[in-house]
């Protein structure tokens, strides 16, 4: 069902029976934000997991922005924000435990998340391990300071092994903070969330979706 977060980003909620379960999930979409292959995730994710599933849009009140516009205008994305907006949209699950996972920019702010507390567990696919030099802005914390401030164990990531946004040296930092991390050998970026993508891979994907969903399920 979509609802408004008290910051009026629009947001989409997912439950198998209708009512809360007791664990929750917050989905953090890629750039392009909640379109139809996120509602379609999240009631999947509901389904297979029993749990609350939650994701929000990224750019409220610029959603028709096109991909080049989105990425140009990351570097105005605050944190805070974004961050407010991912706590609330795990208290619109109505569950008692919250996990977070996010893909690519969503990836992202889900290591950033680790941050608040909020979150017991959080499987970023490929977000990026420092912000991209594009993406810099007055708003935009790095991403392994702020899981610094968290339990850095808490996250698992999966990664393309392949993946420019997220180079060996940087997944090797991500690791001795205290992360786990699957490396997908021949995976570039994106290669799980979107069958439709060039970079997607079948067999990985569904190794990763089940690692994910484990570790996320503790």
């Amino acid at each position: 069902m979509r609802i408004k977060l008290p910051s009026g980003t629009t947001a989409e909620v997912a439950r198998q029976s209708g009512a809360p379960a007791d664990r929750g999930l917050v989905v953090i979409p890629d750039v392009m934000g909640m379109r139809p292959l996120f509602d379609d995730l999240v009631a999947h994710l509901a389904i297979e997991t029993g749990w609350s599933v939650a994701t929000f849009e990224l750019y409220p009140g610029r959603e028709e922005l096109d991909a080049s516009k989105r990425l140009e205008a990351a570097s105005t994305l605050q944190d805070d924000r974004v961050m407010g907006d991912a706590m609330a949209a795990a208290d619109s699950t109505g569950a008692n435990l919250v996990s977070i996972l996010g893909f690519c920019m969503g990836g992202m702010y889900a290591l950033k998340a680790v941050s608040t507390g909020r979150f017991e567990r959080s499987c970023p696919f490929y977000g990026m391990i420092h912000v991209p030099e594009a993406w810099r802005g007055p708003g935009q914390g790095e991403p392994l300071d702020l899981l610094a401030l968290g339990d850095p164990s808490s996250v698992f990531a999966v990664i393309g092994a392949d993946d420019e946004w997220t180079p060996t040296d940087h997944v090797d930092e991500l690791e001795a903070l205290g992360a786990s991390v699957k490396r997908y050998e021949g995976a570039g970026h994106g290669f799980v969330h979107d069958a439709d993508r060039p970079a997607h891979s079948p067999d990985a994907a569904a190794d990763a979706w089940v690692r994910a969903l484990k570790w996320l399920a503790g």
